[in-house]
């Protein structure tokens, strides 16, 4: 099973669910596929959050408990209410040093981890396989915040120049129609990180019909399918105008001319299908590394969630209030849009300069 990395996680399959279940005991089986589908049909999870607890569930079950090839971490460890807190201690100390998944973890993958075992503990117990909580004896470390990267609007700018520039594989006219047509996606797509500060996964499942032109808004579907209004920018809805009338129609026709049928999501690949999550990652990279090949000086890594990142910063720096960016963003809880606070300096220097008697 591959392990969950930075960046875009892959998706979890069904046969890869199936090919971890047959190493595990009946009763086993039966609660780790009950508890995936809790998390889907109860508690309403994304993929991508079912996939990262099933992850992290699965490297519990591979360190603690007797497979064909090892036996258990200690005797009597056979069902999930065996489970005891120093079992799941011992079992992150491991993790962190590396003794799980074959490389050392940092400290918020750990945290990750306890995240995923205390939500499982209390499915067992709202199950009434277990009468407490394992996890619950365990205290959550306390974790610094590691500032995000931010990109100055000038830097954005450089990354959209690069993604606006057609790059055809030949002087044919279905090539430079082609090369015209991604380029009109590119640009939107950063676009619309930068001025809606949308989740890639957000972005991902934009519908053409999620546009509002007369009220400038895109209806955005966020975490747990929450939705909520994103105010878009007149750059940036130039730039949706631009690609539903002259880029998406390209990609929803073959070499030939003939049409493909339509699948839906606003953002299309050259063979007219759905743009999945992970070549959002690859598209904005691509934009960065031609922006640098420009000249432009960029930090070494540059994601979807950068533009997020960079947007609400924007929006603080220039005096929004932060309940106001907390709406914005999506953010359930208002401690995590506090954050981008600390990001930028200037405002905060230039009223210590302003006001404070010893200048």
């Amino acid at each position: 099973m591959p392990r969950r990395v930075t960046g875009p996680s892959a998706p979890l399959t069904t046969r890869a669910v199936a090919a971890f279940l047959d190493t595990q005991t009946p009763d086993r089986r039966v609660v780790i596929a009950d508890f995936l589908g809790y998390l889907r049909v109860e508690v309403g999870a994304s993929p991508h959050t079912v996939a990262g607890y099933f992850r992290d569930l699965a490297d519990l079950c591979r360190d603690l408990f007797a497979s064909p090839d090892k036996p258990a971490r200690r005797p009597g460890l056979v069902t999930f209410a065996d489970l005891q807190p120093r079992d799941l201690t011992e079992h992150l100390v491991r993790l962190k040093q590396g003794e799980v998944t074959g490389k050392p973890l940092a400290a918020s993958s750990v945290t990750r981890h306890l995240a995923t075992i205390r939500v499982f503990g209390r499915f067992l117990v709202e199950r009434r396989l277990t009468t407490t909580n394992p996890a619950d004896a365990i205290d959550r470390p306390t974790r610094w915040k590691k500032l995000p990267n931010v990109l100055s609007p000038g830097q954005i700018r450089a990354i959209l120049r690069a993604a606006a520039t057609p790059k055809p594989a030949d002087d044919s006219p279905r090539a430079q129609a082609l090369a015209q047509a991604l380029a009109l996606r590119d640009t939107l797509l950063i676009d619309l990180l930068y001025s809606c500060g949308l989740r890639a996964s957000e972005l991902a499942g934009l519908r053409p019909d999620d546009f509002k032109p007369a009220s400038g808004v895109l209806l955005v579907t966020g975490k747990g399918d929450k939705q909520r209004l994103a105010p878009i920018g007149l750059p940036a809805q130039n730039a949706l105008r631009r690609y539903l009338s002259a880029g998406r129609p390209v990609l929803l026709h073959d070499a030939k001319g003939r049409p493909r049928p339509d699948p839906g999501p606003l953002l299309l690949s050259t063979t007219g299908k759905a743009l999945e999550r992970v070549a959002l990652w690859q598209l904005v990279r691509k934009a960065a590394k031609a922006a640098r090949g420009g000249g432009t000086v960029l930090p070494l890594k540059i994601s979807p969630h950068v533009f997020r990142h960079s947007y609400a910063t924007h929006l603080l720096a220039g005096g929004a209030d932060l309940r106001v960016v907390q709406e914005l963003l999506g953010h359930a809880d208002i401690t995590t849009t506090q954050i981008y606070t600390h990001v930028d300096r200037t405002a905060l220097k230039e009223v210590h300069r302003a006001f404070h008697p010893r200048k």
